[in-house]
């Protein structure tokens, strides 16, 4: 069982880099490109208050998990 959860650290904390891709590359440069102020709003959004969110915290679970903080 402590080797699923390890493994599924991992998982989280590639999750969570993945999420942070995502966000910025996908989402927000595209955003940003636009120029209008519409689209800027939901970039800054996306870039600086849900990127660190989701990333920090997936990241920070799959941390716990690989040092095995949530052993029973």
């Amino acid at each position: 069982m402590n080797y699923i959860r390890r493994f599924a650290g991992a998982i989280w904390i590639l999750l969570g880099v993945a999420a942070a891709y995502f966000l910025i590359v996908e989402q927000a440069i595209p955003l940003f490109t636009k120029g209008d102020m519409e689209s800027l709003v939901p970039a800054i959004i996306y870039t600086f208050i849900l990127a660190p969110i989701i990333t920090g915290g997936m990241c920070v679970f799959g941390i716990y998990a690989l040092q095995n903080e949530y052993e029973l």
